[in-house]
C-alpha cells in the first residue's frame, strides 16, 4: 500500500513538473512574440502623410504628454507601453529636448526618439538684407511667426537700452546676414546676435583700414559704409563709390548724396525727391552740410564695410546713375554735367 502511494505521488509530481515546463515554454513563446513585435515596432517606418508633421516638446513636458501630442498629430503606430519601453531603452525619458521636430516620411519610432534626445529641432531662418533701414528691419521681424515678439512697444531708444547700448543710434547697428533660430526665441535676442555680429565685422574692417583715411573712428566708417550700401547694389562699384566720397571728404567738398537727404526726410518722403528737398537743411542733408551725416542711414553689409576702409584710388569726384543699376564716374564737373545730360535724357 505504501509503495502504491509513493508511486502515485511520483506520477503527480511528474505531471506538475510537466505542466510547469509547458507553462514556462508557453510564457517564453509569448514573451518572445512580444519582443519580436516590439523590435518590429521600434524600427518600422511610421505611416506617411501628405505633408511632414511637426511634434512640439514644451518646457516641463513628461514623456506621457509628448506621447499624447504624437497621437494628436496622427502617429497611431505602437502601443503606449512600447513607446515608453523604447524611450526607457534609449534613455530619452530624462533627456527630452524642448523644441519643434519634423516627423518626416520614412522615420521610425527609434529614429524619432533619438531626435528628441539629440535636440535635432527645426531651425528657422531670418535674413537681414543689406540696405534695410530700422523701419524695414522691424517690419520684417514682425512677420516671423515663430519668433517671440517683445520689441513692438519699444521705440529705438528703448530697444537699444534693452540691448545694453543706451544712447546708441539703432540705425546701421545690425549686420545683414542670415540668422537661424528655433521657435520661441525672442526677437530681441536675435537682434542681440545681429548687433554683436556687426561689432565684430566693423572692428575687423577698421583694424585693416587703409592709411590716411579722413575717417576718425569705426563709427564714421560705419556711416560711410551705410551711404555706399544705399548708393549702389553692384558689388564691383562699392569701392569706386567709397573712393569718390573719401576724396570729397579730403577736399572738404559736400558729399551731395541723395540717400542721406531721403533718410533725413523720414516718413515724409513720398518716393519723389524734389529740388526743394535738396535745399531744405536737416542734419542728414549732405547738399547743405559738409562732412558725414551724424549716424548711419541703413544697415551696411560686410562688402560695404570693406569698401569704406579700402576705397578705390582714382580721380573721380562725381557719379551719375546710368539707369541700368550702374554708374558713370567723372573726374571733372564739366564731364559730370555731360554725363548727367546724357543719362537723364535717356531716362526721360
Amino acid at each position: 500500500m505504501a509503495k502504491a502511494k509513493k508511486r502515485t505521488r511520483g506520477v503527480v509530481w511528474r505531471i506538475v513538473l510537466l505542466l510547469l515546463a509547458l507553462g514556462m515554454a508557453a510564457s517564453a513563446l509569448v514573451v518572445g512574440e512580444q519582443w519580436r513585435r516590439y523590435q518590429t515596432f521600434a524600427d518600422q517606418a511610421l505611416s506617411s502623410t501628405n505633408s511632414e508633421r511637426v511634434l512640439e516638446v514644451k518646457p516641463g513636458d513628461s514623456f506621457i504628454r509628448v506621447l499624447q501630442r504624437m497621437r494628436a498629430i496622427g502617429i497611431a503606430e505602437g502601443r503606449d507601453w512600447q513607446w515608453r519601453a523604447l524611450a526607457f531603452e534609449l534613455k530619452v525619458l530624462e533627456r527630452l529636448q524642448v523644441g519643434e521636430y519634423t516627423v518626416g516620411h520614412g522615420i521610425s519610432p527609434r529614429q524619432l526618439l533619438r531626435k528628441l534626445e539629440a535636440g535635432s529641432v527645426i531651425q528657422y531662418r531670418f535674413t537681414l538684407v543689406e540696405g534695410w533701414s530700422m523701419r524695414d528691419l522691424r517690419a520684417a521681424l514682425a512677420t516671423q511667426e515663430a519668433l517671440g515678439h517683445t520689441i513692438a512697444t519699444m521705440d529705438d531708444a528703448a530697444l537699444m537700452a534693452a540691448l545694453g547700448r543706451p544712447g546708441v543710434h539703432a540705425e546701421g547697428r545690425f549686420l545683414p546676414e542670415t540668422y537661424h533660430y528655433t521657435r520661441g526665441v525672442r526677437d530681441i535676442d536675435l537682434l542681440k546676435r545681429a548687433a554683436l555680429a556687426m561689432d565684430t565685422a566693423l572692428s575687423a574692417a577698421w583694424a585693416e583700414r587703409d592709411d590716411d583715411l579722413p575717417l576718425q573712428s569705426p563709427e564714421q566708417a560705419l556711416v560711410l559704409a551705410s551711404i555706399v550700401e544705399k548708393e549702389t547694389g553692384r558689388a564691383g562699384e562699392r569701392a569706386q563709390i567709397a573712393g569718390v566720397f573719401i576724396r570729397r571728404l579730403r577736399l572738404g567738398m559736400r558729399l551731395q548724396t541723395d540717400p542721406t537727404v531721403i533718410y533725413g526726410l523720414g516718413a515724409g518722403f513720398d518716393g519723389n525727391l524734389r529740388r526743394r528737398d535738396l535745399q531744405t537743411d536737416t542734419p542728414y542733408n549732405t547738399y547743405t552740410r559738409t562732412g558725414l551725416p551724424p549716424t548711419p542711414i541703413a544697415m551696411p553689409g560686410r562688402d560695404a564695410l570693406l569698401a569704406a576702409v579700402h576705397p578705390e584710388s582714382g580721380k573721380s569726384l562725381y557719379f551719375v546713375a546710368r539707369g541700368d543699376g550702374s554708374h558713370h564716374f567723372s573726374a571733372t564737373l564739366s564731364e559730370h554735367n555731360r554725363a548727367v545730360a546724357k543719362y537723364q535724357l535717356r531716362r526721360q
